[in-house]
């Protein structure tokens, strides 16, 4: 049985008057890749700032490598590596200088810090921008490198805020293979994300946070089968999803679907039966319908 890398019990935050989190529970298994799936101010990046010590809990408790988030605050920081939603870079330095820098700060020795720099610059593939200014640097270079920097002194758990955001699709597919491969290395991965196709592609859990509330939790195959075994797309003549209706996709349940549409639809309109994605189980989760149910 794995042990748990992270676990989380009635965690409670409040800016003001407003709760940001409220009475969260999760666990995270060693070796796992947990995606924490949300809207903008959902409570994401609150939840990770706590579980990183950045911040303190208003309420409930966190231990993190087995260590208590309040109590422990030096030890979890030395069990974990945080990469925020913005490049922590120095823009007039080289790549090759920021991880030599932060490797000194780390307390690596010279001799240490160059031979790690070394290997991040080749694992994250940037030999050939080692030795140009970050400033220089395309967006997904950057997140490359702060990465990398992430990592020069090795940490068993590696929280990512938003990892991708803004990168283009081929920046964020090779930033997709660099957190599978440290997940296969047996690093504990937590990441925030906005995009579906990411938690889908990257998570073995998914938590969906709605209102500061955690409203389902579970595999990408568990999560899509919360709306049932396939959906009924309606298109118009522009070929337009008009209306989704989820179905247990027998033939009784689909003939009744198309009774019901049969009148209310114009005769143009066209009939495809696909199976339900994340797209479907995030609207249901976090419209007001979802949250109720």
């Amino acid at each position: 049985m794995n042990q748990s890398a992270i676990e989380v019990r009635g965690l409670t935050k409040k800016f003001g008057k407003q709760i940001v989190l409220d009475r969260i529970d999760l666990t995270v298994q060693q070796g796992e890749i947990f995606a924490l799936l949300g809207p903008n101010g959902a409570g994401k990046t609150t939840l990770i700032n706590i579980l990183s010590t950045l911040i303190n809990p208003d309420a409930g408790s966190a231990r993190v490598a087995s260590y208590d988030i309040e109590r422990n605050r030096e030890e979890v920081k030395g069990s974990i590596s945080l990469t925020g939603q913005f490049a922590a870079v120095d823009e007039m330095l080289t790549g090759e200088e920021n991880l030599q820098m932060m490797g000194r700060l780390l307390g690596l020795s010279g001799k240490e810090t160059r031979s790690r720099a070394n290997e991040l610059i080749d694992y994250f593939d940037l030999k050939d921008a080692a030795k140009k200014r970050v400033g220089t640097y395309s967006g997904g270079m950057r997140r490359r490198l702060d990465l990398a920097g992430s990592l020069v002194v090795h940490r068993p758990i590696l929280f990512l805020d938003e990892p991708t955001t803004g990168l283009d699709t081929r920046s964020r597919r090779a930033l997709w293979d660099i957190i599978l491969e440290l997940a296969r290395k047996g690093v504990t991965v937590f990441l925030t994300t906005q995009y579906l196709e990411e938690a889908d592609q990257l998570a073995d859990i998914i938590a969906v946070i709605s209102n500061g509330q955690i409203v389902a939790q579970g595999t990408p195959v568990e999560m899509k089968s919360r709306i049932g075994n396939e959906v009924v797309e309606l298109r118009n003549e522009k070929d337009e999803v008009i209306r989704e209706i989820p179905t247990n996709g027998s033939i009784h349940e689909v003939k009744q679907i198309l009774e019901d549409v049969a009148f209310t639809m114009p005769k143009n309109t066209r009939i495809s039966i696909r199976r339900p994605s994340l797209d479907d189980v995030f609207l249901s989760l976090t419209s007001e319908k979802g949250r109720d149910s």
